[in-house]
């Protein structure tokens, strides 16, 4: 699960990365973030996110396998890691690659890395609605209700 806060930090004009991932339900790696650099969007905010958390997801694939190999699994094909994520814009842009156009010129091509990984198969970022993006517990102060839902 990935999000941001656009701007939860207005007097810094910065927003919050927040990132979960787990495993058989069972949370094994998170964050909480301020973005170390403006965004110039919510979409931009969600770009940074995403980009953060399909780093985090690189890193544990990788200890992933090298535990599959040392036990000998070396031969199983690992499916894409899923990735959810609740922006549709993001995902739209993230889907077809960096686009330079009047909405995105400003956005470093090097937060498309998310859309190699995607082509790659290493993960594949699908849509979640924003009130089950488990993600959203680092990013927003949520109600009573929300919080112990998610």
């Amino acid at each position: 699960y990935a999000d941001a806060g656009y701007l939860s930090d207005p007097h810094k004009a910065r927003s919050q990365t927040g990132y979960l991932f787990t495993f058989c339900d069972t949370a094994i790696s998170w964050r909480s973030t301020k973005q170390t650099m403006t965004a110039t969007s919510s979409n931009h905010s969600e770009i940074l996110a995403i980009h953060e958390a399909s780093r985090e997801c690189i890193w544990l694939r990788s200890i992933i396998q090298h535990i599959q190999e040392s036990c000998g699994l070396s031969s199983i094909r690992n499916n894409p890691t899923v990735i959810y994520e609740d922006n549709a814009a993001c995902i739209t842009q993230l889907r077809e690659g960096y686009i330079k156009g009047d909405r995105t010129k400003h956005i470093s091509p090097k937060f498309f890395y998310t859309h190699e990984l995607q082509k790659n198969g290493d993960i594949d970022v699908q849509q979640i609605r924003s009130s089950d993006n488990l993600a959203d517990l680092f990013t927003k102060a949520l109600s009573g209700t929300t919080f112990k839902k998610l």
